[in-house]
């Protein structure tokens, strides 16, 4: 049994993991790059195997650093089957179209407006493309060990984050590879908490929290706080969201703000045809979700959704006191860049960061405090404040990590730290080593390691 490492090794984004084993090739996750630009240029280059030599993909959620070249892999040659949760597939389906028909419209807009060195610039990949593989979706029951290709079998355990992910634990050969996707964390309010991952003889764990603690606080009242001095400023507050599990996190805290009566009941715009489309797939997977299908809709009845671009645009123009939530969550393109170019420059708005934000992107460079952001090619001053929530989070920190290994059934021979930042992987790489006692390695783009 082998491992590649494709992505997401010595980074948080571009998940993609390609299992070995009895003669087949089962990649787990295939993920898009994001953040900075040496990254996001591995979107374009060549797949180090050929597609076409694939068996399987086994699909952990929808977040696009984890789906999000599907489509592309499709295109060069990938004819198998997408193994995933029913809510990972309705959500998939969402995402992968969103993201098809960004790149379209973000690489017509560049070509009108001339600001990409290419000529013309083309989209990473088209609609087309995401529809077939869409096509490709399979989804299968959690708990229950799916062939997957001829000797390999998977078995997609719940762990949180956002509805429907799965760790994956991968069989072939008498031995067992698991594979943690993203770990949420335990007392989240719509999801479920993770459940232990079966017996497995080596883990790939990720690290995008390992070297930092959630501080203990109260979220509602960090927002209501941020939307309290922004209102009486006579402002709008912008939330970069992403469009799936962080928006509707970020609705529920502010439907009991205002159901309490501890903010004004102000418009709440959630301004992402995607997320809207993504609420109503999350509530339809009771499976999934700690909130009940009537729960899930009453959360998310104040929000007024703008479909249109027209309807986004007559946002910015109302200057009215209003919260807009909006993807994508790192400020990287979607419609939260027109609201940034129209709002950030406006020192009573405030911009509000609900999750991590990857070195690189527009959402690191503004809460590093930069005071000009490039968007749409134009450079846009920054007056807005910025403000970030930080005890809203999908991603377990090194406590609830190690606390979730350590419900495992039987304790790993070794532990591949991946989706993680160098600093965050190997302080987890040691904290893992003194309290369990497991030996960690840190793999690098690339890598290729033979399980005997």
């Amino acid at each position: 049994m082998e491992i590649r490492f494709l992505g997401a090794a010595g980074t948080v984004t571009g998940s993609r993991h390609l299992i070995e084993a009895a003669g087949r090739r089962v990649l787990v996750d295939c993920g898009l790059f994001q953040g900075l630009k040496a990254l996001r240029e591995r979107n374009r280059a060549p797949f180090p195997v050929d597609p076409a030599s694939i068996d399987a993909v086994v699909l952990t959620h929808a977040h696009l650093d984890h789906s999000g070249w599907l489509p592309a892999l499709v295109r060069e040659g990938f004819a198998g089957p997408i193994y995933c949760t029913a809510a990972t597939a309705d959500l998939t389906r969402i995402l992968l179209a969103d993201s098809a028909h960004l790149q379209e419209e973000e690489a017509d807009f560049a070509n009108r407006h001339g600001y990409s060195r290419h000529r013309p610039a083309l989209p990473l990949y088209t609609v087309r493309d995401a529809e077939r593989a869409a096509e490709r979706l399979e989804p299968v029951a959690w708990n229950e060990e799916t062939p997957v290709a001829e000797g390999i079998t998977a078995t997609l355990t719940r762990v949180g984050h956002i509805p429907g992910t799965a760790a994956v634990r991968i069989s072939a050969e008498g031995r067992a590879v698991g594979v943690s996707g993203d770990v949420g964390r335990p007392g989240d309010p719509l999801l479920p908490d993770p459940d232990p991952l079966p017996a497995c003889d080596w883990l790939l764990l990720e690290s995008t929290y390992g070297d930092r603690l959630h501080p203990a606080g109260d979220t509602a009242e960090e927002i209501a706080r941020v939307v309290e001095r922004t209102a009486s400023r006579g402002g709008a507050v912008v939330i970069p969201a992403f469009a799936v599990g962080r928006a509707q996190e970020v609705a529920y805290h502010l439907h009991r703000l205002m159901r309490s009566g501890r903010i004004p009941g102000l418009p709440v715009f959630l301004d992402s045809p995607m997320a809207s489309r993504a609420i109503a797939a999350a509530c339809a997977h009771p499976e999934a979700m700690r909130l009940s299908p009537a729960d899930c809709r009453e959360v998310t009845s104040f929000l007024r959704v703008a479909d249109t671009v027209a309807e986004s645009k007559r946002i910015d123009a109302m200057r009215v006191p209003c919260v807009v939530i909006s993807a994508s969550g790192m400020a990287t393109g979607g419609r939260v860049l027109h609201h940034l170019e129209a709002l950030a420059p406006d020192p009573r708005n405030s911009i509000l960061f609900s999750g991590f934000q990857a070195p690189g992107t527009r959402g690191a460079q503004l809460l590093a405090g930069a005071r000009d952001v490039k968007i749409h090619g134009e450079w846009v001053t920054v007056r807005a404040e910025v403000a970030r929530i930080d005890t809203l989070s999908a991603h377990a920190d090194y406590e609830e990590l190690i606390g979730w290994v350590s419900r495992m059934e039987r304790k790993p021979r070794s532990i591949f730290l991946v989706h993680g930042e160098p600093a965050a992987a190997d302080a987890l790489r040691v904290r893992i080593a003194d309290r369990l006692g497991i030996p960690c390695t840190i793999p690098r783009q690339d890598d290729h390691v033979t399980l005997a």
